[in-house]
């Protein structure tokens, strides 16, 4: 069943033990995908792991923590027209990759496909599943699944060259919450974003993390794609209404002034979006509010 439509993309930085596992998974695959392994400045050996255990996977080492846009390095020598993203500790489903690249074969207008997330060891569907599952945003009927208004990349195909032509991530934002942007701006050009409950990743989440750094980034990438992309009046709401619910802490406080501190390149480079993308965004609103499964801001 190999399947040459789809290469992988993974970035990591110093989860050695995990990447190799991720590697394994996907090296089992029937659709056999290409993949392409950005190592953000390890200093546990795990570009000397790649090369030594899966010699066929393409490994790029840039020399330092590029954050998501390690992902953008990765993109730049993909030669297939979709492109998966996962995090070093997720892998794809055996048929996951090849079912989602049939959707982006069958609908044009499709920009990207999400998956379900399983969380392991316990084999259970991820808090944000339900919320992908009922997603509130209206699409057009020749959509396969939900429409969304943003995706996770650690479980998302996208069409590469909608991908190149949004510019990727944004090489400010770093990680935490980064999608949202690059999901706006491709709904800005046209794409369609959907959710495919019978497409399947794996996380097993590392231990290897720093949340407090993570949620400080999300809360300060909200904010910045909030002052980037929404009109005047929403973006006030949006900020308010963060300023409120976050936790008061540190984190919350070093996100804020994060924020603040950049807004002469933020007014520079603010491009409102359309109409019509804007209001699938207030739709979300709620939902927003409501949700449990908010990794980033609170």
């Amino acid at each position: 069943m190999t399947d040459p439509r789809t290469t992988v993309v993974v970035i990591t930085h110093n989860r050695r033990r995990e990447l190799l596992r991720t590697l394994d998974h996907l090296a089992l695959l029937p659709e056999r995908p290409p993949v392409t392994v950005t190592d953000n400045g390890s200093a546990d050996g795990t570009a000397e792991a790649v090369a030594r255990h899966h010699p066929q996977v393409r490994l790029l080492r840039p020399g330092r923590n590029l954050g998501a846009v390690g992902r953008n390095l990765a993109i730049r020598q993909v030669g297939t027209p979709y492109v998966a993203f996962c995090d070093d500790d997720s892998w794809w489903a055996p048929g996951s990759l090849a079912g989602a690249a049939d959707l982006l074969d069958e609908h044009p207008g499709l920009g990207t496909v999400t998956g379900r997330i399983v969380v392991e060891p316990d084999g259970v569907d991820d808090p944000i599943v339900e919320e992908l599952r009922h997603s509130p945003v209206p699409g057009p009927p020749w959509l396969p699944g939900p429409a969304l208004g943003s995706f996770l990349a650690a479980a998302t195909v996208l069409r590469t060259a909608a991908f190149r032509a949004a510019g990727g991530f944004h090489p400010r934002l770093w990680l935490g919450g980064e999608e949202e942007l690059l999901a706006a701006d491709l709904a800005a050009a046209g794409w369609w974003l959907t959710y495919a409950d019978h497409l399947t990743v794996h996380h097993h989440a590392s231990v290897a993390r720093d949340a407090t750094l993570r949620r400080t980034h999300g809360i300060r990438n909200t904010l910045w794609f909030t002052w980037l992309r929404r009109p005047a009046g929403p973006a006030l709401r949006r900020t308010v209404n963060l300023a409120r619910t976050v936790p008061r802490d540190v984190a919350s406080l070093r996100g804020f002034a994060e924020a603040a501190a950049a807004l002469p390149w933020v007014l520079r480079e603010r491009r409102v979006l359309p109409h019509e993308v804007e209001s699938r965004l207030r739709l979300l609103e709620p939902a927003q509010r409501a949700s449990k499964a908010r990794r980033y801001t609170g």
